[in-house]
């Protein structure tokens, strides 16, 4: 019998039929969510803090999917504070210009701290990374990034970073496995924030690391028991259930993502649409600057003005308006994420949005 990891399944396929319990009379199709702090004695499980079936189970499908070992932790921060718990003090990080700015503060509270010393660089500029590679400890990347929507070029990078001695961090939320598999291009690592497309529903905080290899695997999950970073049975259910339809999901936003930017290319008050020609995430830039972004984020009606990304529901927000932000991002910059509504029904309100700013 064929089982999920059979070559012959394909990745869609696989985020149904993974992680299952055995198939055995009067069994459960799906996992059940385990509430428990305290397990008999004698196995390997031990405590509620060390792991759970339901972890198991979302586990299994996130690794199979990103080709190597998943751990869930408590919030994309989470499990990015856990990455970056890897840094010996003193070492160099090489980082986006522009990035999610939680990660970038993460990093900048540990260079402010003196414990690390931080690079940032244009990802887009394979030559100027793996330049800021050398006598760094780790390349942290982000593609397409976070609001900017820019492309690196993984496989050259990561090549280089392991030249240099460097661990390849790759933080792939919004192009999820089923657009890209960082692992397999070189990298060492890969970061995700469950909460958004993964999950899909906007009911989940929850994060997850995916290592290639045993030793940084080994070393993450100590880091979660010690550090208590863990999730909650419920939210890596709820993230379970959502991932089972993230192909079908992402292939309708997707394909209503490429519809609206083909027509905003168009549209008068829109001055530059970035978009990396995949995924369900684009930008614009509007006229009247962080007034006119505003005007448009406030008259929208459908569209939900919210900061989080990756839900069924389109969502958008003027990125600016955070503090922290990298001020390489416009002030005008209005980030979309897109749904699966009907395109038509989407594009008419934000028309409506755009027209009166």
């Amino acid at each position: 019998m064929a089982t999920t990891d059979d070559p012959s399944y394909t990745r869609p396929t696989r985020l149904v039929a993974a992680g299952r319990p055995p198939a055995l009379p009067d069994a459960p199709l799906n996992e059940p969510v385990t509430f428990a702090s305290t397990y008999h004695a004698g196995g390997d499980r031990a405590y509620g803090r060390y792991g759970n079936p339901t972890w198991d189970a979302f586990e299994t499908v996130l690794g199979e999917l990103e080709e190597g070992r998943a751990l869930a932790f408590a919030s994309g921060l989470a499990a990015s504070g856990a990455v970056l718990s890897l840094l010996p003090d003193g070492a160099a990080v090489v980082a986006p210009a522009t990035a999610y700015l939680g990660v970038l503060d993460q990093m900048r509270e540990l260079r402010d701290a003196g414990r690390i010393e931080l690079r940032q660089v244009d990802v887009t500029d394979t030559a100027a990374v793996a330049e800021a590679a050398e006598g760094a400890a780790m390349v942290w990347l982000e593609s397409p990034t976070n609001p900017n929507l820019e492309v690196a070029d993984l496989a050259a990078i990561a090549a280089a970073a392991r030249a240099a001695g460097a661990l390849t961090v790759v933080d792939n939320t919004f192009a999820t496995p089923l657009l890209q598999r960082p692992l397999e291009l070189g990298a060492d690592i890969v970061v995700h924030s469950a909460t958004k497309l993964l999950s899909g529903h906007s009911d989940v905080v929850l994060g997850a690391v995916v290592a290639r290899g045993d030793e940084v695997f080994a070393r993450m999950d100590a880091h979660r028991r010690l550090h208590g970073a863990i999730p909650g049975p419920m939210e890596v259910y709820l993230a379970l259930r959502g991932m089972r339809t993230l192909s079908v999901r992402l292939e309708r936003a997707q394909a209503n993502t490429a519809e609206l930017v083909r027509r905003l290319r168009d549209h008068p008050a829109v001055e530059r649409v970035r978009h990396p020609g995949f995924g369900a995430m684009c930008s614009i830039e509007v006229a009247g600057g962080a007034a006119g972004a505003d005007r448009v984020v406030g008259a929208v009606g459908l569209w939900v003005h919210a900061t989080s990304l990756g839900g069924v529901e389109s969502t958008l927000e003027r990125r600016r308006h955070w503090p922290t932000e990298s001020d390489t991002v416009a002030e005008s910059l209005i980030r979309m994420s897109v749904g699966i509504e009907d395109v038509e029904d989407l594009w008419a309100d934000l028309a409506r949005a755009l027209d009166a700013a």
